[in-house]
């Protein structure tokens, strides 16, 4: 065989990261979990607002919107977020908002919030999310200065 055919086998069984020069997808806008669709964990983002407290969604009441699946608890929620979506959608698409303040993205988990500024922002848990808490502002704008750029 010849080498470039060689290394071109090598590299395609061996994946995108032994193969330079390929470059790597970047992460989804919208976080959701391994195997699943659901932005928020499936959770309810408008009830973050309204009901103060998690609120999964269900099937009966979705959208797509970015790439992700929205699920709301009643057609009223669905109804404000088509509405508006970025209103209630989580800052850094949903990613853990310490995280993306230290750099890079982590889960955010839909247990794990706090609307901050009429923002509604999600943590990695309750640990994270205790250290996020000791600086809210200060991280909100290193989330904000990172955010987008830590999808890459």
């Amino acid at each position: 065989m010849n080498p470039k055919m060689l290394f071109l086998a090598i590299a395609l069984a061996a994946g995108p990261v032994a193969a330079p020069g390929l470059a790597l997808a970047a992460k989804p806008l919208i976080y959701t979990p391994a195997l699943s669709n659901a932005a928020a964990g499936g959770y309810d983002v408008v009830a973050y607002f309204t009901a103060g407290r998690p609120t999964p969604g269900v099937d009966s009441f979705k959208t797509e919107w970015k790439g992700a699946t929205w699920k709301f608890s009643s057609a009223a929620n669905l109804a404000k977020f088509k509405a508006n979506p970025a209103a209630y959608a989580p800052q850094y698409g949903g990613y853990c908002a310490w995280a993306v303040s230290q750099g890079y993205t982590a889960k955010g988990d839909p247990q794990h919030w706090k609307i901050v500024g009429g923002k509604l922002y999600l943590n990695y848990n309750s640990e994270v999310q205790t250290k996020w808490n000791k600086d809210i502002p200060g991280f909100i704008r290193k989330g904000d200065s990172n955010w987008p750029t830590v999808l890459k």
